[in-house]
């Protein structure tokens, strides 16, 4: 049975989100209060809800504290979709984002795909463009260090190294990925996708091709 906490200062929006997950056989602990969340006791739950917009402490701020040590998904609610908002919330290890409002069937729907995500046992490895992927581990590397991807990164390049030489639309590589499709994925997907090179730029490593006005693809002439 997975375990989820989803933290959020907005006691309706808790029940709310508790009943509709329980629905999927999910055991769903809840938190008002982002301060009393500690790292530790993260380690126990398979995915993450964390309130962006909350009062002493706020989800980014929460996330910045527990990520070092929490492996699971961490999944935003958000009212902000800005870019800016996108971007400090990837940057600091965020999988995915909800925006409010949101449906019951698309907040289960969310989780349910990254839960399904983590159980995926792939038990080989794969070489493409420099890059090296453990696809048991969910880990890739370059050279003799491992790259800091986050799992929603890793999954984005193992999706295209795989199909290296496919164009895949920023949608599609959501649903790949996640396998869910929905409002806002394609800003998610572009955010993933701009952190990615940035942490392959200092192993000079640019396998991922812009193909402007559809999406992106892996260098086919980096298939190894």
């Amino acid at each position: 049975m997975p375990k989820v906490l989803v933290v959020d200062d907005d006691l309706d929006m808790l029940s709310l989100v508790c009943a509709a997950l329980e629905k999927d056989g999910h055991q769903i602990d809840t938190e008002a209060d982002a301060l009393a969340v500690q790292p530790a006791r993260c380690q126990q739950y398979d995915l993450l809800l964390l309130d962006v917009m909350m009062p002493g402490e706020d989800g980014f701020s929460l996330c910045r504290r527990i990520r070092a040590e929490v492996d699971c998904p961490i999944l935003f609610l958000t009212a902000k979709a800005e870019e800016a908002a996108l971007v400090e919330g990837f940057g600091l290890g965020a999988d995915d984002y909800i925006k409010k409002p949101f449906s019951v069937v698309e907040l289960r729907a969310r989780v349910n795909a990254h839960l399904r995500r983590e159980v995926r046992q792939p038990t080989h490895t794969l070489s493409r463009g420099g890059v090296r992927f453990d696809m048991q581990a969910k880990v890739a590397s370059a050279g003799e260090h491992t790259l800091p991807f986050t799992r929603g990164e890793y999954a984005i390049c193992e999706h295209l190294a795989l199909h290296a030489g496919q164009v895949f639309t920023k949608e599609q590589l959501y649903e790949a990925v996640f396998g869910f499709e929905a409002e806002g994925d394609s800003s998610a997907v572009a955010e993933h996708i701009k952190n990615i090179r940035a942490k392959l730029k200092a192993d000079n490593i640019s396998p991922i091709e812009t193909v402007w006005g559809v999406g992106y693809k892996w260098r086919k002439n980096n298939v190894l």
